[in-house]
């Protein structure tokens, strides 16, 4: 199977990349590209996930946002028991 029929909505983009060392660590160099893609820039944290489907980046942490949600949902039941907790 194709993966254009398997997955006909998605854009599909590979650019390979190589290792180097960087100091005493190793390193890859996101093209330019890749950077205006993920809409970030030098000094931007990137988040490596470990998937099903495979090793995948982000540029949000996805364990933050299922925390801000549950503050949220606690949040609008609680509010009058925090706001007197923190008086």
């Amino acid at each position: 199977m194709e993966l254009s029929s398997k997955y006909p909505t998605a854009v599909f983009f590979m650019n390979s990349l190589k290792i180097e060392k960087v100091g005493d660590s190793l390193g890859v160099v996101l093209p330019q590209e890749v950077l205006q893609r993920l809409d970030v820039k030098e000094g931007d944290t990137l988040y490596l996930l470990d998937t099903a489907d495979g090793m995948k980046i982000a540029t949000h942490d996805p364990n933050l946002e299922k925390a801000m949600q549950a503050y949220e949902k606690v949040n609008q039941k609680y509010t009058n028991a925090l706001r007197e907790l923190s008086e």
